[in-house]
């Protein structure tokens, strides 16, 4: 069936018994009733109704086009009825993206997102890729560098992340430690493989050592820090996730200019939707941050 609408009229006449009840109950003009029934018989090329002066009678085949009509009918009241909730509960999908890089942080904060609201599904989706949040993508997005500039999207300044410069006690134990940022020049160094890469620590390192010296190179945040475990060189690591591993050794403190913004990124239409308000909130709570902008 092509035109829902008039399937529905038809629904309404059939209930109402008269042209003028249902369009009172649609909202309509009396003449697009008709209109609508009319064009439905000729499509079906079947009558669905007697004309009488009373009214309108459904005939046999108008009953069996109508008992499909009220279940649809009503299923699509339960649906809205669903649709409606689901703007004013915490339940169904929860949809995050953000850098793998970020997974330590988020992993926890979502793992006891759910704790708190067991209607929840968590989806966490993670990209090198910018999600779009207006086509749906995703409910909420981590995101780090540039402030985002998408229209229609509301951007929330978030915690930054402290970045250091780290190394194995196996590696240490192999090739000592670094004194000074001179000392470095003199050791070997695990970084992301892309020399573009804008990351800040990313443009420090290939600035300040030899590039004959990084020789661990990966596109992988996890396979990073599984290198600078297993001694493969000198690495950089949120620090945050390093004070996971007491092995490993801070060569250098964090600075200000290794440290690149993150921001919390939804979408106008979602933004204030109690699901994700609950989770903008819960993270905050978690992990810390900022007032929105």
């Amino acid at each position: 069936m092509n035109n829902w609408d008039e399937v529905r009229t038809a629904f309404h006449v059939a209930r109402q018994g008269t042209v003028s009840g249902a369009a009172e109950t649609l909202g309509v003009h009396h003449a697009t009733v008709i209109r609508h029934i009319d064009a439905l018989e000729q499509r079906l090329g079947v009558k669905l109704f007697q004309r009488h002066a009373r009214g309108y009678t459904a005939t046999e085949a108008g009953q069996d086009l109508l008992r499909v009509a009220k279940t649809t009918d009503e299923q699509f009241h339960q649906l809205e009825g669903r649709i409606k909730g689901r703007g004013s509960d915490v339940s169904g999908e929860l949809l995050v993206t953000s850098l793998v890089a970020f997974a330590p942080l988020m992993v926890g904060a979502l793992t006891s997102f759910r704790e708190k609201y067991p209607d929840v599904t968590v989806r966490y989706l993670t990209d090198d890729r910018v999600f779009r949040l207006e086509y749906g993508e995703a409910h909420v997005a981590l995101r780090a560098g540039k402030q985002p500039q998408e229209p229609d999207n509301v951007v929330q300044a978030f915690v930054g992340q402290e970045i250091a410069l780290y190394a194995s006690q196996a590696y240490i134990e192999r090739h000592g430690c670094p004194e000074t940022e001179a000392d470095l020049s003199e050791h070997f160094f695990v970084c992301h493989d892309d020399i573009g890469n804008r990351a800040p620590f990313h443009l420090w390192l290939w600035s300040t050592v030899p590039h004959e010296r990084v020789v661990f190179r990966t596109t992988d945040s996890r396979v990073t820090e599984r290198a600078v475990l297993d001694g493969a060189g000198i690495g950089f690591l949120g620090v945050r996730e390093a004070a996971m591993y007491p092995d490993l050794v801070q060569v250098l403190p964090p600075r200000e200019e290794w440290s690149s913004p993150l921001w919390l990124v939804t979408h106008v239409d979602l933004h204030r939707t109690a699901k994700v308000q609950a989770f903008l909130g819960h993270l905050k709570d978690v992990v810390g941050g900022c007032p929105e902008r």
